[in-house]
């Protein structure tokens, strides 16, 4: 009998310390990127440069992005067969992956299906976009036929119609082929706290765009350095961690620094290296 009672004692042991590993590595799971808005004013392939400098892997590319002289003289929707093959190639070479690609259309169904259509060339796992009300049927029905999902992302108030949470979660109800792309600093312009936000689309994140902004209220905020304004980041990290979230989390900087945001995304990258390892 004692023996027995031993050996369960033991059992317990290791799945507790199963557990305590589980939990304390779970933020290693992040899949810390940039999402390319940051560098619009550069070419993707500029772009792939200055994210492979700072010292990441992954991008959310956009349509509306040039391509590059290395790529093709066009913007990146616009890629034919040859300049797509030569972007895998380029993002190879520089170790980058494209989880994920920003499209946009209009209030016509074929307005979209174009950027589908390059998304699954491209081979990403999902869309980002803010399809029209009207549309939330059909573009879920396209996202499956491409076996691509739609991550709804987030402007402020008077924008988007995604600008609060309950809005997005009005979109998901009945679209299985919908999740969520919060941007953490555009809730803050429009009242909504970013904590708060990420608790209400728990289980339905795809991807993160990590962005601060200097007031709340206000939706003529600046875009600041993530830590600097009014988003409570640690917070937020921390919820994600109890959310046991393991997907991608994008830099994104709408603000334009000269001669460009890669100096603010490494310092940025710095304090969400330092933020996730106080996490417990």
């Amino acid at each position: 009998m004692k023996k027995i009672l031993f050996i369960a004692a033991l059992m317990l042991l290791f799945l507790a310390s199963t557990m305590v590993n589980a939990q304390s590595n779970q933020s290693k799971e992040w899949k810390l990127g940039v999402a390319l808005w940051t560098f619009h004013n550069f070419s993707l392939a500029e772009s792939i440069r200055k994210v492979d400098s700072a010292g990441l892997h992954y991008i959310e590319g956009s349509v509306f992005q040039k391509a590059g002289n290395e790529l093709e003289q066009s913007s990146v929707m616009g890629l034919s067969p040859e300049g797509i093959e030569k972007l895998k190639s380029y993002m190879a070479e520089h170790k980058i992956k494209m989880p994920s690609i920003y499209i946009f259309g209009g209030k016509t169904l074929n307005s979209w299906v174009s950027g589908f259509e390059l998304a699954k060339k491209l081979n990403v796992e999902f869309v980002t976009a803010e399809p029209p009300k009207a549309l939330w049927d059909s573009i879920d029905n396209l996202a499956g036929t491409y076996h691509l999902k739609v991550a709804l992302h987030n402007h402020w108030k008077g924008m988007s119609i995604y600008w609060h949470p309950d809005s997005v979660l009005a979109a998901l109800k009945g679209h299985p082929n919908f999740g969520a792309c919060p941007d953490l600093g555009h809730w803050p312009k429009s009242g909504i706290d970013a904590v708060e936000g990420l608790r209400k689309l728990q289980g339905h994140i795809l991807a993160i765009h990590l962005k601060d902004c200097d007031q709340l209220n206000n939706t003529k905020a600046n875009d600041v350095n993530i830590g600097t304004g009014v988003v409570n980041f640690p917070a937020a990290f921390a919820e994600l961690k109890r959310q046991k979230y393991n997907g991608y989390i994008y830099i994104e900087r709408d603000a334009n620094y000269k001669p460009s945001n890669l100096p603010s995304v490494i310092e940025e990258v710095k304090y969400y290296n330092e933020q996730v390892a106080k996490l417990k």
